[in-house]
């Protein structure tokens, strides 16, 4: 099994979000030198810093620990991808995003497809759920307004 220091970990989520290591450092408080010296494994975050730095890339601090985990792209784009549907949904949001990844892996138990096409196919949903979220929000909350200016418009004319 394929074991990832906690410096590949902070690496590979940093560039996910197309962070610079000054980026990050800024975020968390912390010098440039220290996210390089984290990410060559010649030091190691103290606890509450490894907390802020989960915090700051959008992940979880059992992933950045665990070095067993091999799956690690996969699981930032899905914990990035819950977390924007948290920021712009809610927690509701973010429960269905969650239920949608559950779901669409369980379509592959036992399947023959590849990691790489599943890979895509996931990522293809988790697109398509924002999008539809982003488009019935603006579908329907335009109609709220125009029914809201209509009513102002009604109470104008009975008025006069």
């Amino acid at each position: 099994m394929l074991t990832i220091n906690i410096g590949e970990k902070l690496r590979n989520a940093r560039n996910a979000l197309d962070l610079k290591q000054t980026e990050l450092a800024e975020k968390v408080g912390i010098t440039e030198r220290s996210i390089y010296n984290y990410e060559q494994g010649t030091t190691y975050p103290k606890p509450m810093l490894l907390k802020k730095l989960a915090e700051a890339l959008n992940v979880s601090v059992t992933y950045l620990m665990d070095e067993e985990e091999s799956d690690r792209q996969k699981n930032i784009d899905q914990e990035l991808f819950i977390a924007n549907a948290k920021n712009e949904y809610g927690y509701k949001g973010a429960r269905e995003a969650s239920e949608l990844i559950q779901r669409t892996s369980a379509l592959f138990a036992g399947g023959e497809l590849d990691e790489g096409a599943k890979d895509i196919f996931i990522k293809s949903v988790m697109e398509i759920y924002l999008e539809s979220k982003a488009e019935a929000r603006r579908k329907y909350s335009h109609k709220k307004k125009s029914n809201n200016n209509d009513d102002d418009d009604d109470t104008d004319e009975k008025g006069q």
